[in-house]
C-alpha cells in the first residue's frame, strides 16, 4: 500500500488534520509540533488525539510524522541555543506520547564553525539525554543538503550520530529527496545505487519515512530549495521509480512541495497514478 501525505497545519487540531488528509486522498500526514519559527506549543487534547487514532485505524493510515521547529540547533556553538533545542525536543517527546507510534523528525543542525566531529558529538549527547527507554516515539534524523555547516549532508555523518547514541533503537532516518539530490546523491540516474549506499552505511532498516520533494537546483548544488513534483531537476520519472521501489514500500511519503491543499491533492493523485 502506498502511504502518501503532505504537511498540514495543526491549528485546528489532530482530528481535523486527519479529516483534511482524507479529503485530499492522503493516508498519512506531517505536522509541526509547534510554531516552526518559534517555541510556543499548543496544548494537546486527549479526546482529540484519541479521535485521530480512531480515524487513522479505520482508514488504514501509516504512522504520521511530527516535525520539530526549524529553529532548533542541537549543535550550535551557542550554549543557550543548544539548551533551547534540548528543552523543546524533550517537551515534544513527552507530548507525543499522546500519539503512540508517531515519528518525530528533526534537522540535525549546523555546527556553526566548530567542525563536523564536534557537531556530531553535540547532537548525539543531546539525544542521549532526552531519549527514554519507555518512549513510544521514533526520532528521525533527516538527510540534509549539506549547505554551509549543516550536519547530515552525508550518510556517514548520520551513521556517526547513530553510533554514539545509547538508545539507538528509538532512532531512524527520514530521507528527503531534494536534500539527498542537492547533497550529491544521484537518485535520478542511480536510485538503486544510492539505496545500496544508504544500506551499506546506515542500514535500510533505519529508513522510516521519506520527504518527497523535487529540487530547483542541479545535482550537488547544496542549496535545499524544494520544487513541485516533476517540475524540477529530479523529474517525474524519478518519482515513479521511488514510489514503485520495492525497498521503499510501506513507508510514509510526505510532500513538502511549494503548494496549498489543492496542489497537494493534485500531486497525491499524480503519484498514485505512477504506482
Amino acid at each position: 500500500m502506498l502511504y502518501l501525505g503532505c504537511h498540514l497545519s495543526s491549528s485546528k487540531g489532530f482530528l481535523q488534520m486527519g479529516k483534511t488528509a482524507l479529503s485530499i486522498g492522503a493516508n498519512t500526514f506531517q505536522f509541526f509540533t509547534r510554531n516552526p519559527r518559534g517555541s510556543r506549543a499548543k496544548q494537546m487534547d486527549p479526546a482529540d488525539t484519541l479521535a485521530l487514532r480512531e480515524l487513522m485505524r479505520d482508514n488504514g493510515f501509516s504512522a504520521i510524522v511530527a516535525h520539530a521547529p526549524y529553529t532548533l540547533n542541537a549543535c550550535s556553538s551557542t550554549p543557550e541555543t543548544r539548551e533551547f533545542a534540548e528543552q523543546t525536543m524533550a517537551d515534544d517527546l513527552r507530548r507525543l506520547e499522546e500519539l503512540p507510534g508517531t515519528l518525530y523528525n528533526f534537522h540535525p543542525g549546523s555546527h556553526t564553525g566548530q567542525g563536523m566531529e564536534e557537531g556530531i558529538r553535540l547532537i548525539a549527547d543531546q539525544l542521549n539525554r532526552i531519549l527514554t527507554p519507555e518512549q513510544h516515539t521514533t526520532v528521525l534524523l533527516e538527510t540534509m543538503a549539506g549547505k554551509g555547516t549543516e550536519v547530515g549532508g552525508r550518510f556517514e555523518q548520520l551513521r556517526a550520530i547513530l553510533d554514539r547514541v545509547e538508545l539507538r533503537d528509538h532512532l531512524g532516518v527520514c530521507l528527503d529527496t531534494c536534500h539527498v539530490h542537492d547533497a550529491g546523491y544521484d537518485i535520478v540516474n542511480d536510485l538503486d545505487g544510492v539505496l545500496r549506499e544508504f544500506d551499506r552505511v546506515i542500514g535500510l532498516s533505519r529508513l522510516r519515512a521519506v520527504h518527497l520533494n523535487d529540487s530547483k537546483n542541479p545535482l550537488g548544488s547544496h542549496k535545499d530549495r524544494h520544487e513541485k513534483i516533476g517540475e524540477g531537476f529530479l523529474g517525474l520519472d524519478t518519482f515513479a521509480q521511488i514510489v514503485r521501489h520495492p525497498q521503499l514500500q510501506g513507508l510514509p511519503f510526505c510532500l513538502e512541495t511549494p503548494n496549498e491543499l489543492p496542489g497537494y491533492a493534485a500531486e497525491i493523485a499524480l503519484l498514485r497514478g505512477l504506482e
